[in-house]
């Protein structure tokens, strides 16, 4: 009769296991691609901020940024993927600025804009495609299939500026 417990145990630990996982992710856009990052990371969300250039920076490198008494550095994604500059950006344009946590630190991750906090499920998940280039596929951590179309997730840890920095170098 303990074989049979045990056996139902299993089953059950078997089936929670496989289970869907729900993960929020907070939605930004840049162009048309809608981007996720695990709220887990996200110690704030700063609007409307200017951020001071940095002369001689890498490129991907946003600016400098006042944050609660200290200064951050932000990345810039629309940069960092390449992407042209908006017809609205000039030398005064103001970003939304996600202020991220990683292992190296914190830093703030320019994006178009800031969406909603979405609900995701693991069963929505799709791995990268090995198609995708070398340095963007470290960036994205997969895509979740919505309604609406697709979710490319944000892996924080790789968009950390001193990271980029060592694996620019």
């Amino acid at each position: 009769m303990s074989t049979r417990t045990t056996g139902k145990s299993t089953l059950a630990l078997r089936k929670a296991a496989s289970a869907p996982v729900m993960l929020e992710m907070c939605s930004v856009r840049v162009g048309p691609t809608l981007f996720g990052v695990p709220i887990t990371h996200i110690l704030e969300i700063v609007g409307n901020t200017r951020p001071q250039a940095v002369p001689l920076a890498p490129d991907f490198v946003g600016g400098l940024v006042h944050y609660r008494g200290d200064v951050l550095t932000t990345v810039s994604l629309r940069q960092l993927l390449g992407l042209p500059c908006s017809d609205t950006q000039g030398a005064d344009t103001r970003h939304d600025i996600l202020v991220l946590e990683s292992s190296g630190g914190c830093f703030g991750l320019l994006v178009d804009s800031v969406g909603e906090v979405l609900t995701v499920s693991s069963s929505d998940h799709e791995p990268n495609p090995s198609t995708l280039e070398g340095r963007r596929s470290t960036l994205f951590a997969g895509a979740y299939k919505l309604p609406q179309g697709l979710l490319v997730m944000l892996d924080p840890e790789q968009l950390d500026p001193m990271r980029l920095g060592a694996t620019a170098a």
